[in-house]
């Protein structure tokens, strides 16, 4: 039994539909079960695949024993053509290298974060049409039945390199309530790993440009200055992250949609 399920929804907490997938949930979960909510933009497979492994990887020190993952974006982009019965991408049920498992909606880049820490990965019996609502309607059941480790909803054990697409280079993976933009932008990437702590940068993201300074962290900068430094998410291999001391990179740079491409040139 899990201790804890995150679930990763494209719909926001106090939201109606929040409030009906969480009672479904209770019904299906274990009482004790702690459930909690990370909300991500309508549609974004991005911002979903890059909370799923902020939440599913690292130290596990910093998490309870037992968790459960669920990640529920679906866009329902795998076909252009009209859905009959109100059909969607299928469920997936996943476990990590590190024990983690994960039911996830197979839609875009919502596994591509963690790809590589893929040990097992394998199709489901849930429905994938019937319902406008699957969220509430069929998901619930099936996250209960993993919860409770009763596992005869598998279907057939798939190839997470068939399967899983790689996850983008040098966008905006996610942005926080600050106005942090978390970039997928590693610190092990081999062309930013010359950079240096000062360095002037450029940073080009849509049609707007701006200067950054190379820094080691947030607050090692002069007040409403623009910086560029690795950030809190990615544990071993962090993520680099734009913030603005005292004021939103993300408002800086006009708002811009995770998934949007940045690009880097020296000042």
């Amino acid at each position: 039994m899990a201790q804890m399920i995150h679930l990763i929804c494209d719909y926001a907490p106090g939201d109606l539909a929040w409030a009906e997938v969480y009672s479904a949930f209770v019904r299906n979960v274990s009482e004790g079960t702690r459930l909690h909510l990370t909300g991500v933009p309508p549609f974004d497979t991005v911002a979903t695949g890059f909370v799923l492994n902020q939440l599913a990887t690292g130290d596990p020190s910093l998490r309870p024993k037992d968790i459960l993952i669920f990640a529920n974006t679906a866009p329902r982009k795998d076909n252009p053509r009209a859905r009959v019965d109100n059909e969607g991408e299928g469920l997936l049920y996943v476990t990590l290298k590190n024990g983690i498992n994960v039911v996830a909606v197979n839609s875009g880049y919502s596994l591509s974060f963690v790809k590589e820490q893929i040990q097992e990965l394998w199709s489901t019996n849930c429905e994938d049409k019937g319902s406008q609502f699957r969220s509430r309607d069929f998901f619930p059941q099936i996250v209960g039945m993993a919860e409770k480790g009763e596992f005869s909803f598998l279907n057939h054990k798939l190839d997470p390199k068939e399967t899983v697409p790689e996850a983008p280079m040098s966008v905006i993976g996610y942005v926080d309530s600050f106005g942090n933009i978390k970039t997928t932008i590693r610190q092990q990437d081999e062309w930013v790993r010359e950079l240096s702590e000062g360095d002037r940068i450029k940073i080009r993201i849509g049609s707007r440009i701006r200067t950054a300074t190379v820094a080691t962290g947030s607050f090692n900068i002069m007040e409403g200055d623009l910086a560029f430094a690795p950030g809190s998410s990615g544990h071993d291999n962090r993520f680099w992250e734009l913030f603005k001391r005292g004021g939103s990179a993300w408002l800086d740079f006009g708002q811009p949609a995770n998934g949007t491409g940045i690009e880097i040139m020296l000042a």
